[in-house]
C-alpha cells in the first residue's frame, strides 16, 4: 500500500462509524478556515525557509485536501481519483510543448499559449464568464490577486514594457494620491491609493517580484524591529506607552543597526 492510499484509509476511518465524532461532523464548508489557515501555513514555513515545518504543514494540507475528497465521494459527486485525472489531464493539455508536438521557445510563450488553452477551455465548458481574468478567487489577497491580474493581461500584450516604465505610472499616481488627501475627499483617497498600490504591485512583477511576498517581509521585519524596541524598554522598566515619539525613532534606527552588524539586513 502506498503512503497516500494509507492517508486515505486514515480519513475514511476517522470518518467512518467508528471513527472520530469531530471528523464525522464536518462538511466542505465547515473546513473552509482548517483548508485556508493550513494554506497560510504552508507559506510561513516557505517564508521561513524552514524544511521540517514544511514537510509537516504540506502533510496538513494534504489531509485537507483528502478529507474534501472524501466528503464529495460520500455525497457521489466525485472522487480523488477524479481529482487526480483532473489535474493530470489538465497539465498534459497545458503542456503540449512537452507532451505533445507543439514547439514554444521561451517562458513568454508558454504563458501566452498556457493562456489560449484556458480561453478554450472555458469555451468549451460554455463558462459565462470568457475574460482573460477570469478564474481569480475572490478570496485572494488583494495584492497577490493584482499581480495575477497583471500577469494574466501581460499574457496578451497589455503591460509595460519593463519595470521602470511602470515607475512613472507609479509616480503618476502618487501625485494623485497626495491630491486626493489635500482635497480631504475620502472617495478620493480610497480610489488614489487603490491605483497606486496596484501600479506598486506591476512594478513588482516585472521585476520579477510579488508585492505580496515583499509586503510579507517588509511586515516580518517591522515587527521583528518593533518588539526589539519593546523588549529594549522593558529591560530598562520602561513603559513604551509613555516613550516620547523621537526616543521611538532612535530606538529603531538601533534595530536597524543591530541587524546590520548582524546579518547585513538594513532595509527599511
Amino acid at each position: 500500500m502506498s503512503r497516500f492510499s494509507e492517508l486515505v484509509d486514515v480519513v475514511r476511518r476517522l470518518r467512518g462509524p467508528e471513527g472520530c465524532p469531530w471528523d464525522r461532523e464536518q462538511t466542505p464548508q465547515s473546513l473552509r478556515g482548517c483548508l485556508l489557515e493550513e494554506s497560510y501555513e504552508v507559506l510561513d514555513a516557505l517564508d521561513r525557509d524552514d524544511p521540517d515545518d514544511l514537510r509537516d504543514e504540506l502533510g496538513d494540507l494534504l489531509l485537507q485536501i483528502v478529507m474534501q475528497a472524501e466528503m464529495a465521494a460520500a455525497a457521489n459527486r466525485f472522487t480523488m481519483d477524479d481529482v487526480i485525472a483532473g489535474v493530470v489531464a489538465k497539465m498534459v493539455r497545458r503542456h503540449p510543448h512537452v507532451f505533445g508536438d507543439a514547439v514554444i521557445t521561451d517562458t513568454a510563450e508558454v504563458l501566452r499559449n498556457w493562456s489560449r488553452i484556458k480561453t478554450e477551455e472555458r469555451a468549451g465548458k460554455g463558462t459565462a464568464d470568457q475574460s482573460i481574468l477570469s478564474g481569480l478567487p475572490t478570496e485572494l489577497p488583494a495584492l497577490h490577486a493584482a499581480h495575477r491580474m497583471g500577469e494574466k493581461a501581460a499574457r496578451v500584450g497589455f503591460d509595460w514594457p519593463s519595470a521602470e516604465a511602470a515607475m512613472s505610472k507609479v509616480h503618476e499616481e502618487i501625485a494623485e494620491l497626495e491630491d486626493a488627501l489635500a482635497s480631504g475627499i475620502a472617495g478620493r483617497v480610497t480610489h488614489e491609493l487603490g491605483d497606486a498600490l496596484f501600479a506598486l504591485a506591476s512594478v513588482g512583477r516585472l521585476a520579477e517580484q510579488n508585492a505580496e511576498v515583499s509586503l510579507r517581509e517588509a511586515l516580518a521585519r517591522f515587527a521583528r524591529r518593533f518588539r526589539g524596541i519593546e523588549r529594549a524598554l522593558v529591560a530598562g522598566g520602561r513603559d513604551i506607552h509613555t516613550v516620547p515619539q523621537a526616543e521611538l525613532e532612535t530606538l529603531w534606527e538601533a534595530e536597524k543597526a543591530r541587524e546590520r552588524d548582524g546579518d547585513g539586513d538594513a532595509q527599511l
